[in-house]
């Protein structure tokens, strides 16, 4: 994705267009369910109106994690996107159990399902929507580190195995006549994204545990640092070490302590510290650093035992 492409496609943009694609999902699978009172395409319906509460409250969240630090939230409001992907969570939840009481009653009281060809192309259609936008969601995704974004294109691949698999079911109800599958796959529906919900459940719930940065964001840290590490004979000059890490919504922060001679003015010694820090968010966009200046001889202790109590 190009940089003038993912300006135009913001976290924000993308979600208003989710809304608006659920609406319009919402429209025709509700019309397929009318038209052929299968349990399997309502169910389906059900979940597109997730989708739509869903992008609703991302698209809140979202705003509120671009507002800027203030004075009650110095390190800002980047943390407001795990709330989206956690509620989005739950909601995939309760929809899962609301097919699965529908489904369950239908199974011991089956019914014919009318007009097939209809309803198949109504869920189609609105599946090519679903699928398209979700691709494009991942990809500004990753490049915004969003996951308000990213929970968002999940919910709606979800939604796309959801509506490939009532298709399936319907199709073999149609030509086999067993309307027992037309619950059944729904009940199927249900289990496959009650899934999905307790995954985003389980991100967010992370996020907001202060979880460390992905890996390769760490190796490439890593390898920014060993860049301004040097050494003279066996006498190491510049060193770093308690390098510790969080992410928040689109931002990452490293803090660390950065050693080198005593005998170095404040001067040189925050000369060298801002050529670290501009190295650090360079290689790795979105990221703050705080570098605590040390001594070589000198180590900083933590785990107080008074901090533990």
């Amino acid at each position: 994705m190009t940089p003038a492409t993912a300006r135009l496609l913001t976290p924000r943009r993308l979600l208003m267009a989710s809304v608006v694609v659920a609406i319009i999902t919402i429209t025709l699978k509700t019309l397929a369910w009318y038209v052929t009172d299968s349990v399997g395409l309502l169910s389906d319906a059900m979940e597109s109106f997730v989708n739509l509460a869903s992008a609703i409250f991302g698209l809140v969240m979202v705003t509120i994690a671009a507002r800027p630090a203030d004075e009650d939230h110095p390190y800002g409001h980047h943390k407001a996107e795990y709330f989206s992907s956690g509620f989005e969570g739950a909601l995939i939840i309760a929809a899962a159990a609301g097919i699965i009481w529908a489904a369950g009653h239908r199974l011991f009281d089956p019914r014919p399902i009318e007009q097939v060809g209809w309803g198949l192309a109504l869920s189609v259609a609105s599946s090519g929507l679903n699928g398209l936008l979700a691709w494009v969601m991942f990809r500004a995704a990753k490049e915004h580190r969003s996951i308000a974004l990213e929970a968002d294109a999940k919910h709606l691949v979800t939604d796309v195995w959801t509506s490939a698999g009532v298709v399936v079911g319907i199709a073999l109800v149609y030509f086999t006549g067993w309307l027992w599958l037309d619950p059944v796959v729904a009940i199927g529906v249900a289990l496959n994204i009650l899934r999905e919900g307790f995954h985003l459940m389980w991100r967010s719930s992370q996020g907001l545990m202060d979880e460390a940065v992905e890996a390769d964001v760490m190796v490439t840290i890593q390898r920014t640092l060993d860049e301004f590490a040097s050494a003279r004979g066996e006498t190491q000059i510049i060193r770093f070490d308690h390098v510790t890490t969080r992410k928040a919504g689109q931002r990452r922060f490293v803090d660390m302590h950065m050693h080198m001679p005593a005998g170095w003015s404040l001067g040189r010694a925050a000369a060298v510290r801002t050529s670290v820090e501009q190295a650090l968010m360079s290689a790795v966009p979105g990221l703050r650093a705080s570098i605590q200046l040390l001594p070589s001889d000198v180590e900083a202790h933590f785990d107080d035992p008074r901090d533990l109590i």
